[in-house]
């Protein structure tokens, strides 16, 4: 399928970038520059301006009130929402619209290109490039979770323009369908809807998205990378893949055609991949960096939904809930309190009683002698 974006590469702007694009072997890059610049332009534009603009007009009595931290970061969930909601309906179309993903085998999904894959890469890439310079920024707002997120994101949907994985990029951006809730709900905070019925059903939908998009499609679909790498890796060097200029055996010598020759798009299979720049196994360090960076997603992944349960819940807690668990807590130091003070009486109370019986017991047999020796000291007498 080919890159359905109406504006075609500016040629100046394809001459300007084919130096860099070849020396980081992103052939596909050029063709895509334009469409990543505006993404990066678009966002940035709706951050500074758009968002400050509609946010003081439509909320004059919250948005100017709030601290220039949560100004900024009302600000960025203002751009992820967009862009959740744009890039996800574009990525969803292309997945159902491009007929040739159904016939990919390995090797296309490794290695394969399409021009709507390709525009799905620039967007997504465009949006993690602006993402970036944000974290770097205001590291200290964002911290050095969300930075190292922009980087590795940024990293995995770069190497699309090898390209490398294209296929899998529609698929992976499908982790945004989460983050239209994940920012409702922080919006809910700061709308003094914290606790509300609203709250309550976008935690639900926050929830249950990011469990099935994150942590279940997101598993499934890093199994399927995996098994297509290890395809790759362990390549037979007897097999023969289409390459660039043609089909190479693996193994081949000759340089694939420099980037300004592939601008022209022909059909079949050719077509699909025209690009690969391997015609031997796939280097190791590029399987590694891919599938470190996509298992550092994911783990990340697994960690905020836990995050992300716990803050739900504080959501919720009732006011008699969290009464009650002071209460509890209060009660439980008091009973701690309560046996070392007890304890201290009760020993206290237990010398003293200790102490009358011991005296009690004195006086008895003190008294018991005094008066067997009376007795003894009246019968001596009597005697003598």
């Amino acid at each position: 399928m080919h890159d359905p974006f109406p504006i075609p590469p500016p040629p100046l702007l394809v001459q300007a970038t084919t130096p860099l694009a070849e020396f980081l072997s992103l052939p596909t890059l050029p063709i895509h520059i334009h469409e990543l610049l505006l993404a990066t332009l678009a966002y940035h534009i709706i951050c500074a301006y758009i968002s400050p603009f509609l946010s003081r007009r439509f909320f004059p009595s919250i948005y100017p009130s709030l601290p220039l931290r949560s100004q900024v970061n009302w600000d960025v969930h203002v751009v992820s929402l967009v862009q959740s909601v744009v890039v996800c309906a574009a990525a969803i179309w292309v997945m159902i619209a491009d007929k040739e993903r159904k016939s990919m085998g390995w090797e296309e999904r490794i290695w394969g290109y399409t021009g709507a894959g390709g525009m799905i890469q620039a967007f997504a890439a465009g949006y993690f490039l602006w993402d970036l310079q944000i974290c770097l920024r205001y590291l200290g707002i964002f911290g050095p979770g969300l930075l190292m997120h922009a980087v590795a994101a940024l990293v995995v949907f770069s190497l699309g323009f090898r390209p490398f994985v294209n296929y899998y990029g529609p698929t992976f951006i499908l982790y945004e369908l989460s983050s239209p809730f994940l920012n409702f709900h922080w919006f809910f905070d700061k709308l003094q809807m914290t606790g509300s019925r609203p709250q309550w059903y976008n935690g639900i939908l926050l929830l249950g998205s990011f469990f099935c998009c994150r942590l279940l499609w997101g598993t499934y679909q890093s199994l399927r990378v995996y098994q297509d790498c290890w395809a790759a890796l362990h390549f037979s060097d007897t097999q023969s893949l289409p390459v660039a200029g043609g089909l190479k055996a693996s193994g081949g010598n000759e340089h694939p055609k420099g980037i300004p020759e592939l601008m022209d798009p022909s059909g079949g299979r050719g077509e699909l991949m025209k690009y690969n720049l391997y015609p031997e196994n796939m280097p190791l360090w590029l399987g590694l960096t891919y599938l470190g960076s996509n298992m550092m997603l994911n783990t990340l992944n697994f960690y905020w939904f836990g995050k992300m349960i716990e803050t739900v819940k504080k959501r919720f807690r009732t006011p008699k809930e969290i009464s009650k668990a002071k209460e509890e807590e209060v009660l439980v130091d008091a009973v701690v309190e309560g046996v070392e003070l007890d304890g201290r009486v009760i020993e206290e109370a237990t010398d003293r009683k200790a102490g009358r019986e011991e005296g009690m017991d004195g006086d008895i047999k003190s008294g018991r002698a005094s008066g067997f020796e009376e007795a003894a000291g009246q019968h001596r007498r009597r005697n003598s």
